[in-house]
């Protein structure tokens, strides 16, 4: 007898094809049959009137902590995810190296948040894995090894090239990684110490890559004026390493920069006619968001958040910072300078005392504060700890459909935590979002080119076995959602909000979510790159 059936749906199978009228039939965690089928089965669910689809693939976002806290994962299963990939712009929590062990959790809490459920019991991303599947999460996972990690772990936060006792440490921490199922690198050049990279030292760093199939992911170092330069440096990096490369979140940051997007992407397709394998994501949003710090001086940064936060102190320091961040700077780019303070909102700060600024922007709280908006920002920093998330308005919303209509494009959701404040409402609507937006009230997508963009590109990219189509014997990993309300309510008002139309999500074979309501089950796995679950076998020497 099969698990489940599930009857009369439109079978959007995740390759692209047209929709067509079927069943699904699931046994032991796989899809047993697709078409008519009228065989028994322990439960059945008729879908008629809805989409049956393979469960969409999250193939960037922050979760890294957020997965331990929340295991249960609703946020993500609400919106049909059943996979999310990890360790991304170079920023993870393992591997973790022992005496810049603090370091590393300070740099990363603003984007991942607090581990606040458990504690920190890894130092090999092996050891994390094996921290999260005993979580018992309720959805799979795989993770990038994050070259911030490597390079705090290997060398602080020195803005120094390395030593080559410094590149064999960071290539062995890499090595093992990938041994332990990673499905690449990921490097965030606008971050430091990410940012204190050399193009020469990521492709020596790249040469651990090929051998183990791994992908190069790059959060770019510049993404406003240094747009097209940024994208030349690491398809470099790309092909003197010979790795396949994925640029994040691609976007022309900046009012004075829209319409970049268009060269970007000429300079990516005329890498892929010369024999390249490059693509990019999107998220289908004209505003980020990331840490306050970021919009600083790169040089601010270096020896971590206290050493910034001390240079605050320094009146010298301090004008050159405001004097910087007033013009347009040659070698980094200066985003708030064609942007405006207007632009950037508190999302989350730590402290009771200063919550009221979050949903504000830096021009509204500067004026409130009777100071200079450099001068909030360094105050507020420095009242916070560094631990300031923000959401950044610099995209233009043509720019942002011309990539999700990308062939080349895949669409996740480059979501943070939960736990504070106001997040970007990515977090809680992305998916739903892109089938509400763009494929049924702008129609710039069909429903097949969707799902495949959530489905079975994503699981092509970054090699995640057997899922994301609907064929027998592949995962029965799962969604079903009303085409015609599938909606997200998330805004940035009140992002907090899950969204409406995804009746049920599969895990595993495992009904995880029923008619919007978590079941409880945890189906979850942690997933190498080459498809295979459990870190057992990672812990061995697979990948």
């Amino acid at each position: 007898m099969l698990d489940l059936i599930i009857k009369n749906g439109k079978i959007a199978d995740g390759s692209g094809n047209p929709w067509y009228y079927g069943d699904v039939a699931v046994k032991d965690g796989k899809i047993a049959a697709v078409g008519r089928i009228e065989q028994e089965a322990a439960r059945r669910l008729d879908a008629k009137g809805r989409v049956v689809a393979p469960g969409f693939i999250d193939g960037h976002c922050h979760s890294d902590l957020m997965i331990m806290n929340y295991p249960d994962s609703t946020i993500k299963l609400s919106q049909g995810v059943t996979t999310e990939v990890i360790g991304n712009c170079g920023l993870g929590p393992a591997p973790l190296g022992a005496p810049f062990a603090a370091q590393l959790k300070q740099y990363i809490q603003p984007v991942l948040g607090e581990l606040h459920r458990h504690d920190w019991s890894w130092e090999t991303l092996a050891q994390y894995r094996r921290a999260v599947e005993a979580v018992r999460p309720s959805e799979n996972l795989s993770t990038y090894v994050p070259h911030g990690a490597l390079r705090i772990a290997a060398m602080g936060f020195e803005d120094r090239p390395p030593t080559k006792a410094d590149m064999a440490r960071m290539r062995a921490m890499l090595e093992e990684g990938m041994q332990a199922g990673a499905i690449g690198l990921s490097i965030g050049l606008l971050y430091a110490p990410g940012s204190y990279a050399t193009k020469e030292e990521l492709a020596e760093l790249c040469e651990v890559l090929p051998a183990y199939g791994g992908l190069l992911s790059t959060h770019i170092r510049g993404e406003g004026s240094h747009l097209i330069a940024s994208l030349r440096e690491v398809i470099w990096v790309a092909e003197r390493a010979g790795v396949p490369l994925h640029v994040s979140h691609l976007k022309a940051a900046g009012r004075r920069n829209w319409g970049l997007v268009l060269e970007a992407m000429e300079i990516m397709a005329d890498a892929r006619a010369r024999g390249m394998d490059v693509t990019c994501d999107v998220y289908p949003y004209a505003a980020s968001s990331t840490m306050l710090t970021t919009v600083l001086p790169p040089w601010t940064l270096e020896g971590g958040i206290d050493a910034t936060l001390a240079r605050f102190g320094d009146p010298a320091l301090r004008a050159r910072i405001i004097r910087e961040l007033g013009e347009e700077q040659d070698d980094w780019d200066n985003l708030v300078c064609s942007t405006g303070w207007d632009k950037v909102v508190i999302a989350s700060v730590q402290t009771a005392a200063n919550q009221a600024a979050e949903g504000r922007s830096i021009a509204e709280l500067s004026a409130a504060r009777g100071c200079h908006p450099v001068e909030c920002v360094m105050d507020l920093l420095t009242e916070e700890a560094g631990n300031v998330a923000i959401v950044y308005f610099l995209m233009n919303e043509d720019d942002v459909r011309q990539v999700i209509q990308w062939d080349y494009a895949l669409v996740a959701s480059d979501s943070l935590h939960c736990d504070l404040g106001k997040p970007h409402p990515r977090l809680y609507g992305s998916f739903p979002r892109l089938f509400a937006k763009y494929v049924r009230e702008e129609r710039a997508l069909s429903l097949e080119q969707a799902v495949r963009k959530l489905t079975s590109f994503p699981v092509q990219r970054f090699r995640l076995g057997e899922r994301g189509l609907l064929v027998p014997g592949y995962a029965a990993d799962l969604v079903v959602f009303d085409p015609a309300t599938i909606q997200d309510h998330a805004t940035f008002e009140q992002p907090k909000q899950l969204p409406g139309g995804i009746s049920h999500v599969i895990v595993g074979g495992e009904l995880t979510l029923e008619e919007g309501r978590h079941t409880q089950a945890a189906a979850g796995r942690f997933l190498s790159a080459s498809g295979h679950v459990g870190c057992g076998h990672a812990a061995n020497g697979g990948h």
